[in-house]
């Protein structure tokens, strides 16, 4: 059973922001499909590029099932794992300079000096989303940092973000999820918080609109820009 299954119907703590890594606060998004285009390929696997990048942001075994879809057969779980350590090690070399997108740090750090609560719930396991972490300047052991490794299921599902809320000490209820995907926005939906789309992934924002995202802005300086109207004590 999903974690959201054990969410209260009222919010019973402060609002969080609880951010997406890749395409969100780093801009590692293509990193990611260039590292599955290669592992796939290698595989004797040919899935067009456009195409994996829709998937970026799902979960393993939904990214797995609509790969099986679109090929026309199925992957044996030994073939699935092969991909995964690829991708994982495609994916590190290609992020060794992996930057922040704009404003991203310095929206961490007004959201702190504001005393607002944050964390970052990533789709990706420890062991590709470190490289991007340490780009961002974020210790997983001072902030909170919510990875594949510590929940059961992950997006479009929004056990990530209630992990993160939980451990923040508040609820998704009323809390942001702020992500690039439509796969951010559908758990945001499932677990009563409000989407706030960003374009710094590669989707448009009628799609993100579409999936539940309540505001669209451009990258993380966008949205830091636009702070005080999501959290007006920051006009103070």
């Amino acid at each position: 059973m999903s974690a959201a299954a054990h969410l209260p119907d009222v919010m019973s703590g402060p609002v969080a922001f609880l951010f997406d890594l890749d395409g969100t606060l780093v801009d590692s998004v293509y990193n990611h499909v260039r590292a599955w285009h290669v592992a796939l390929r290698e595989q004797g696997l040919d899935l067009s590029v456009w195409r994996i990048h829709r998937k970026i942001g799902m979960s393993g075994g939904l990214f797995t099932a609509q790969l099986e879809r679109e090929l026309g057969r199925p992957i044996d779980e030994a073939t699935i794992e092969r991909l995964r350590d690829r991708h994982a090690e495609l994916f590190r070399d290609l992020s060794q300079d992996v930057p922040p997108l704009p404003g991203a740090a310095e929206l961490l750090d007004q959201l702190t000096r504001q005393h607002l609560p944050w964390a970052i719930a990533t789709s990706g396991r420890m062991r590709t989303a470190g490289t991007n972490l340490r780009s961002l300047g974020v210790d997983p052991e001072k902030a909170t940092v919510i990875t594949r490794d510590m929940v059961r299921y992950a997006k479009p599902d929004p056990d990530l973000f209630v992990e993160a809320a939980r451990r923040l000490g508040t609820t998704t209820q009323g809390s942001y999820v702020i992500g690039d995907s439509i796969w951010d926005m559908y758990a945001a939906a499932r677990c009563g918080a409000l989407g706030i789309g960003l374009l710094s992934g590669g989707y448009g924002e009628d799609e993100l609109e579409r999936a539940g995202a309540m505001r669209v802005f451009e990258d993380p300086a966008d949205m830091l820009a636009h702070l005080d109207e999501l959290a007006p004590r920051t006009r103070d």
